[in-house]
């Protein structure tokens, strides 16, 4: 019988992150070594595997089929090692973590905390559910760690997550006045939505009045399903009883917006890595199914989020 074959978890990881990031130039200065010494890894792991996981495109290398499978197993080896010296070492980790988010991705945040604590049992959480720019600030002047907002992808240090499709929102019973202003339902002056809202009917001359302002969500859904107006929110965890559409009523479209990652300079530990990780990976399936919805009625009322 062949001895087995112990592929070696450094140079795995050096594929992620040359795959990662673009190239094996790269991938030396991020690991801080030569490109030869990176080349001599990869040809390494290339007569280990028994098969040529390079091929020549242009200037530069792309991985082959084969190169695209050892990947997808580097990364699967790579996350499980890294779990379990995060488990292990996790556990004796005491301190606290200060993340934010604002009221939309509330609802992601128990199987988060879930996951975090198992993996973090000593580690106190602080959690600041806010207004994103309110976050923002918070984590560059260091009074959070980490947090996610929608927007502010300008700002130093910001991170993409994906982008989170809007939509007008309002009570199946609702029914925009005939020759008279369309009534809104929205949030305080420093929404981003809101703001989005009255541009998009300034800038296509339809009439309308804000009707009823609430500083939280549970606020304005019972004012929309008062029918007091129409508003405009991320298509994502909307509650029951309501219509939403990307352009309903034919009001016009939306668009989307940016959802970031933030992170204060000094928050650099394995469990805020962790955290961060947790976030992201949480939001990137939620997102990418998020895009401007064709009109739908929401029949089913979501689990409702911590506040």
């Amino acid at each position: 019988m062949a001895p087995r074959i112990n592929l070696d978890l450094d140079i795995l990881r050096t594929l992620a992150v040359a795959h990662d990031r673009g190239g094996l130039a790269q991938a030396a200065a991020d690991l801080g070594r030569t490109p030869s010494a990176i080349s001599l890894q990869m040809k390494r792991l290339q007569d280990e595997l028994g098969l040529p996981i390079f091929r020549k495109r242009g200037r530069g290398l792309a991985l082959t089929e084969a190169g695209e499978t050892a990947l997808a197993y580097a990364r699967r080896i790579l996350s499980l090692n890294d779990e379990l010296l995060a488990t292990l070492q996790g556990a004796k980790l005491a301190g606290q973590i200060r993340i934010g988010c604002p009221q939309d991705f509330a609802f992601v945040l128990p199987p988060v905390l879930s996951h975090f604590a198992s993996i973090y049992p000593r580690m106190q959480v602080e959690l600041h559910i806010e207004g994103n720019a309110r976050l923002v600030e918070a984590t560059e002047k260091g009074d959070l760690d980490l947090a996610v907002v929608i927007g502010h992808a300008d700002r130093a240090g910001a991170r993409m997550v994906g982008r989170i499709g809007l939509a007008w929102i309002a009570s199946p019973d609702f029914a925009p006045p005939g020759n008279q202003p369309i009534p809104l339902a929205l949030l305080g002056p420093q929404c981003a939505f809101r703001k989005c809202a009255l541009q998009q009917l300034e800038t296509g001359q339809i009439p309308h009045r804000i009707a009823a302002v609430s500083p939280s969500l549970d606020g304005l859904w019972a004012a929309l399903r008062g029918k007091l107006g129409i508003t405009a929110r991320a298509a994502i965890h909307l509650p029951g009883g309501l219509i939403a559409g990307a352009s309903l009523f034919g009001l016009p479209p939306l668009g989307s917006f940016p959802v970031t990652l933030h992170r204060h300079a000094q928050a650099s530990g394995a469990a805020e890595d962790h955290m961060a990780s947790l976030l992201t990976s949480s939001l990137e399936p939620i997102l990418q199914q998020s895009g401007p919805p064709k009109q739908r009625r929401i029949t089913r009322e979501p689990h409702s989020p911590e506040r």
